[in-house]
């Protein structure tokens, strides 16, 4: 009530509520418990998992609208924190973000989704003819490329979907998601945001990041080879003698495993599905799987025979891999960091884990926007057509308070991935560190 005195806490005292059934969180001073909430999330339950116990405002402006404010009062516990304060960077992390939301960028989303998804269409009528309506080889190796084509320009369709409205309404958003994510690609926009969440809060934490955690295959920091316990999946990433050997010669295996990285992804799609996990739109997501899992399969059948099917597959597979690829540059030859995410240094964090890929504007759609991954992660509610027009304000601002910006072009982003890849490789044939054995299975999870 107006008048009542007000209470306090520490920031000490805040941290004791960091356990699931007692989640509290600060955002600009003010103490909520988010303890029975967490269930409700539209983030799902680890942002908040990982964030509890501490000052959250930078997370919760970067991904949440204004709306979302007026939907704290109900949470509020009645304390402030004692010796609450703003860094200098967030204070001018907040004042972009504000500038950013008065220039209406968050609302003005252009005509890309549409275009896409019109391209994507066309595309897809593309491979129909040239399955079906084709008898030559190469009109069918065409259709696998131009089919892994789609499968990137989808991807993009859904994630941007899964970080903001990108229809007319939540409704329409939703159908945007399970079509271009779980009917076309076959991947599940639900599995897709349980781990993109975690990425994003938790940006290039070996153990909280499930992006960094492809352990048997890849290890990008000689800190796995100590086996660390993956806080994402409760479980520990063992550096044994299959990893070991795997991991010796990641930097040649890279591209390889990229092209045929899907296999993975439809794995770990099918194993959140059907785990007793709770799942946002469970049934939703399995009828987009089986969706993908009728059209594919049967247009694959349609091809004469099984070379021309393999070829296919692979040639799909293959172009696809860009998008994988991509995603592991923008990340891999990043700073990393082992515990758990800080909410009071959320313009670091991200600044330290990312890496921009430098490209013409016209080729803005074939990243989908992704190249300026920094600007996305400080903005993920921000549209991509407008993440080019904010670069140099990041990149200014990342100059003032001495942070990295870092843009490279496609060809160094590669190089300094496998460079990475490379001294952990050679860190790993290092005889003198003993690994302990263990089962083949850590290989089935990896994600990547």
């Amino acid at each position: 009530m107006e008048g009542e005195k007000k209470k306090y806490m520490t920031s000490e005292e805040l941290k004791s509520h960091n356990k699931e059934g007692d989640l509290w969180i600060s955002i600009q001073g003010k103490v909520y418990n988010v303890s029975d909430w967490v269930k409700e999330h539209p983030g799902g339950d680890v942002p908040i998992l990982n964030l509890a116990g501490q000052d959250v405002t930078d997370a919760f402006i970067a991904y949440h609208p204004g709306t979302a404010w007026s939907h704290l009062e109900k949470f509020f516990t009645g304390y402030h924190l004692s010796d609450f304060n703003v860094s200098e960077v967030s204070r001018d992390y907040r004042k972009l973000a504000s500038e950013l939301s008065k220039m209406g960028l968050f609302d003005t989303k252009g005509h890309v989704t549409c275009l896409t998804l019109a391209s994507v269409a066309a595309m897809f009528l593309i491979v129909l003819y040239g399955v079906l309506g084709c008898t030559s080889v190469w009109a069918h190796l065409g259709s696998g490329m131009l089919l892994g084509m789609l499968w990137i320009q989808s991807a993009y369709v859904g994630h941007d979907s899964g970080h903001y409205v990108v229809m007319t309404s939540q409704g329409f958003n939703k159908v945007a998601q399970i079509l271009s994510g779980n009917c076309l690609t076959g991947i599940s926009i639900a599995w897709w945001k349980w781990t993109h969440n975690a990425h994003h809060i938790a940006c290039n934490s070996l153990d909280h990041d499930p992006d960094l955690q492809h352990m048997p295959v890849f290890a990008v920091s000689s800190r796995f080879f100590k086996s660390i316990t993956s806080q994402f999946y409760g479980r520990k990433l063992e550096f044994d003698c299959i990893a070991r050997f795997l991991i010796c010669y990641q930097h040649f295996t890279f591209y390889p495993v990229m092209c045929v990285a899907r296999v993975n992804l439809y794995v770990q799609t099918i194993l959140l599905l059907f785990s007793k996990r709770r799942v946002h739109d469970r049934a939703l997501n399995i009828i987009g799987i089986l969706v993908f899992w009728t059209w594919f399969p049967l247009l694959v059948s349609c091809l004469p025979n099984w070379p021309e099917r393999v070829m296919f597959v692979m040639a799909s597979f293959t172009v696809c891999s860009i998008q994988h690829i991509q995603f592991c540059l923008n990340h891999f030859a990043a700073n990393v960091y082992v515990g758990a995410p800080s909410g009071n240094d959320w313009f670091q964090k991200q600044t330290s884990g990312t890496l921009d890929i430098s490209c013409s504007s016209w080729m803005d759609w074939f990243f989908g926007g992704l190249q300026f991954q920094l600007e996305h992660h400080l903005f993920p509610r921000l549209p991509r057509c407008q993440l080019r027009k904010i670069s140099p304000l990041v990149s200014d601002l990342c100059k003032k308070h001495n942070l990295p910006y870092r843009s490279l072009s496609f060809w160094e982003a590669n190089q300094w991935t496998i460079s990475t890849l490379r001294t952990a490789a050679l860190q790993a044939r290092d005889l003198t560190n003993p690994v302990p054995k263990n089962l083949l299975w850590e290989a089935v999870n990896t994600h990547g």
